[in-house]
């Protein structure tokens, strides 16, 4: 019973457009980590979609460098899932890893032609 906010960017006109994918359209999207790419013909779109980024059901960021599936804490210096801080300083957050899960609530992409 996975349920997806699937947002996707076409560079072409700059617009972006929301899908709610539920059940049977998320299936193919388990699995898959940042970075791959799939075929639209699931949401009706021509072209091919990649996968930049992601968030789950309480807003943790996912991200590239951390592998599999879980949840932890981080020592981060710069990128996705730290606001600006000083320079040399480094903070330990909480994010998610590269790999879309039923935990995961919103996917952010890319249209390729």
């Amino acid at each position: 019973m996975a349920n997806f906010k699937l947002v996707v960017a076409n560079p072409k006109d700059g617009k972006t457009t929301a899908y709610e994918l539920k059940d049977k359209q998320a299936q193919p999207l388990l699995g898959l980590k940042l970075g791959d790419v799939f075929d639209a013909t699931v949401l009706g779109v021509q072209g091919k979609i990649k996968i930049t980024g992601g968030s789950d059901k309480s807003g943790v960021p996912m991200r590239q460098d951390v592998h599999g599936a879980v949840k932890k804490y981080v020592l981060l210096s710069k990128g996705v899932g730290l606001q600006t801080i000083e320079f040399g300083q480094r903070r330990r957050k909480l994010v998610r890893g590269n790999v879309i899960t039923e935990d995961t609530y919103q996917v952010n992409a890319v249209l390729t032609p």
